[in-house]
């Protein structure tokens, strides 16, 4: 039976063949819906399986028992925040899975009556690393290696090596979840060598001293010291109840026997935990004989969203001989025709919009398209592609069988995605279609605008606003640990023609404590360290500047911004990146003379005047790591490095790590020695279930300081380039037919 799309498309094509050459054109110019066949299916209809709970975390936030850690690891890419308080300590932890073996933590903590302080609560940062040596076996115990605080003051510093050994239990009535046992145990040095120690294995080692700087890594201390074993027991005894033992070596002389914070009677702990959602745990435990105390477990996963992505699916590719039928559908004539090819132009500018696309520019001829595009509506490059070829394929001339897709960001084409019409018709429905096309298909760098493309009538100039909430943050302040101002930004920008735009943003503070944080000790040019003078004014001008992006030539971009950059510094700043399509590698070079705005933040600015420039290295690993190496001057004159290696996940979420050595020494750098942190983001888009390319991201470092800092400017290049480059793509194939 013939569908309706059919026979519109035959009947157009009848038509047109008696006209000037729009013959090809036609079957799409029938198609008053692009999306008229689209499937009505909702995401809650997919099939979902219930996921496991992790593995509980201890009350350093990671995997373990209760104050003792285990063998175990999270499931790869997990995000874990924790709470836990006994006798007057308080530690908050965040915890991230970077791989199926190694998991970083960061940790503030809060001990109340310290002796040796001068604070009535001492509060610290600390950093843990763990690494799985080898995975548990049908007889063999998993085993990890880790080290507790190993770059903070050394309040908690300690290492151990640990095992761990799980066993199936049967379920406790008929209809329950069967349970798990789990034994751990292991050795420990530093803090847990502290009690029933068997002796020292290698040399000694050095305490805590309070007041230090911390933030150096103590590599000579080391498994070195006492060492003492630990070991306990987990029993999960169905999906939502868990009961702990542990046997504990760490004495806790500090808090117990210098400070009289707890009194220590017994080295057993006992605890038990609730599961209350699959991303929430809660416990309650009875410690050291004498003390009560809870934990509260938050985890998320980026590979879990909660809210499951909605897209309407887009219709088939409808091949080209079910509706082509005759000889004279196949001909080129139409692209003699200026007026037949911009009514193509039309054409696919209309279906692209109807799904967020935008149309930049198209280079027609018989047998080939090039298609130049805006996406501004999916985080996915490969996502975007897809769509495009396949909305474009419905409504292109049978005798258009090369696609050449061009993402345009800020007026620079980034890549080009070439792959044939027949493979798109011949592939959709294959059960291994994201690796066939794949196969068949290629990416290169984008060329230059061809001389006879044909542009968009309706982008520049172009002029958009928007209003949205803001936050900044400021950390670990004594007197009040966090601090955070809550706003609105108003912000506008201005497109006159491709590459160039005038863009600023007006931020309205409604609520907020920054204003109130402690003044700056540096004894370096406080390029970073005024944040509470620069909170002072509710109604700031954050940031008003012009740029360029443009591609001068083979494989290089280029970007020249200037103006009132950021919320602290104004200038000029010029960048370079050599990036090819194909390569991991890219190499950047970027300079800023900038000076120090007024802390008003409306025009005016200070004396403090600076050059900074960086020599950067980029280097794509693979399944979404990159690293970074940028090594160059400073915003307060120092020299050095800054080394970094982010996460990103297929679906937008980013983590990452990072740290500055610099001319500066630790005592003039002050606390935390040298520049370093954290920093993730998450997608709208995760949170949603709807298409969006915005995200909440924050910086976190333990104390921010003056040394090792960068001027943050609107617009770099690497991100924006590398999303649409092969790796990037190809890594997210399967998206291309979402």
């Amino acid at each position: 039976m013939t569908t309706t799309r059919q026979y519109r498309a035959r009947a157009v094509l009848t038509g047109l063949a008696m006209t000037a050459g729009l013959l090809q054109a036609a079957p799409v110019l029938a198609q008053s819906k692009p999306f008229a066949g689209q499937s009505n299916a909702s995401a809650e209809e997919a099939p979902r399986y219930k996921r496991l709970p992790a593995p509980s975390l201890n009350f350093y936030g990671t995997s373990g028992l209760i104050d003792m850690p285990s063998a175990e690891m999270q499931p790869d890419g997990q995000w874990s925040t924790s709470f836990s308080w006994f006798a007057g300590q308080s530690r908050y932890n965040l915890t991230f899975q970077a791989t199926p073996w190694l998991s970083a933590s960061f940790r503030y903590n809060g001990i109340r009556d310290l002796s040796g302080t001068a604070f009535s609560t001492y509060y610290d940062r600390g950093f843990d690393v763990r690494a799985r040596l080898w995975r548990e076996g049908h007889w063999r115990p998993a085993v990890t290696i880790g080290l507790q605080d190993f770059a903070g003051t050394g309040v908690y510093a300690s290492e151990y090596i640990v095992a761990t050994k799980s066993f199936d239990t049967p379920a406790l009535g008929s209809g329950r979840s069967p349970g798990r046992l789990k034994v751990t145990a292991g050795l420990g040095w530093g803090r847990l060598g502290t009690y029933g120690a068997l002796g020292s294995l290698a040399g000694n080692r050095t305490g805590f001293t309070p007041g230090g700087t911390g933030g150096s890594l103590s590599t000579e201390s080391w498994f070195r010291g006492d060492v003492a074993p630990f070991g306990g027991i987990e029993w999960e005894i169905n999906d939502r109840w868990g009961l702990k033992a542990e046997y504990s070596s760490d004495a806790y002389l500090a808090e117990s026997r210098d400070s009289g914070i707890f009194e220590r009677r017994s080295p057993l702990n006992f605890g038990l935990e609730y599961q209350w959602t699959p991303g929430t745990r809660i416990g309650a435990y009875y410690l050291y004989g004498s003390e009560l105390g809870i934990t509260a477990q938050i985890q998320l996963n980026p590979k879990h969203p909660r809210v499951p992505m909605q897209v309407p699916a887009l219709a088939p590719v409808l091949p080209r001989n079910q509706w082509a039928t005759e000889s004279a559908h196949w001909g080129q004539d139409w692209a003699q025709s200026s007026a037949s090819k911009r009514q193509v132009r039309d054409l696919v500018a209309e279906a692209l919009k109807s799904d967020g696309l935008t149309l930049e520019a198209i280079t027609l001829s018989g047998t080939e398209v090039e298609l130049r595009y805006r996406n501004n509506r999916y985080r996915s490059e490969t996502l975007a592609a897809g769509r495009a070829a396949r909305l474009i394929a419905n409504v292109l001339p049978p005798s258009v069988e090369t696609f050449r897709l061009v993402p345009v960001r800020r007026g620079i084409g980034l890549s080009t995605t070439v792959l044939r019409r027949s493979d798109l018709e011949a592939l959709e429905f294959v059960p291994d279609a994201p690796d066939a096309l794949a196969a068949v298909s290629t990416v290169t760098n984008a060329a230059p605008l061809a001389a006879d493309a044909i542009l968009s009538e309706e982008l520049y100039p172009a002029f958009s606003t928007s209003v949205s909430p803001y936050s900044s943050q400021g950390y670990f302040d004594p007197d009040q640990p966090f601090r955070l101002d809550l706003g609105v930004d108003f912000a506008a920008s201005y497109t006159p023609a491709p590459g160039w735009r005038i863009a600023g943003a007006i931020r309205q503070r409604l609520w907020g404590n920054i204003a109130n944080g402690r003044a700056s000790n540096s004894v370096l040019p406080h390029v970073r360290t005024d944040q509470a003078e620069y909170a002072q004014h509710g109604t700031t001008l954050n940031n008003l500047y012009v740029s360029r992006h443009w591609q001068p030539g083979r494989n290089t971009y280029a970007r020249v911004t200037a103006g009132l950059l950021e919320s602290m510094y104004g200038g000029i700043s010029g960048e370079m990146l050599w990036k090819p399509a194909a390569s991991p590698l890219a190499l950047g070079v970027e300079g800023n003379y900038v000076r120090q705005r007024a802390f008003d933040q409306r025009f005016g600015f200070r004396d403090y005047q600076t050059f900074t420039g960086h020599a950067s290295a980029y280097l794509e690993l693979g399944k979404g790591y990159v690293a970074q190496v940028d090594a160059g001057r400073y915003l307060a004159g120092d020299y050095g490095a800054t080394f970094s290696i982010d996460r990103t996940f297929k679906n937008g979420w980013s983590v990452g790590g990072f740290f500055t050595r610099t001319n500066v020494s630790a005592a003039d750098f002050g606390e935390g020695s040298f520049d370093k942190g954290f920093r993730f983001r998450i997608p709208l888009d995760w949170m949603l279930g709807k298409p969006s390319r915005n995200s909440f991201g924050l910086t976190i470092r333990p104390t921010q300081r003056d040394g090792g800092q960068r001027v943050a400017v609107p617009g770099r290049l690497y991100g924006s380039v590398r999303a649409a480059h092969r790796l990037s793509l190809t890594e997210q194939r399967a998206r291309f037919w979402e």
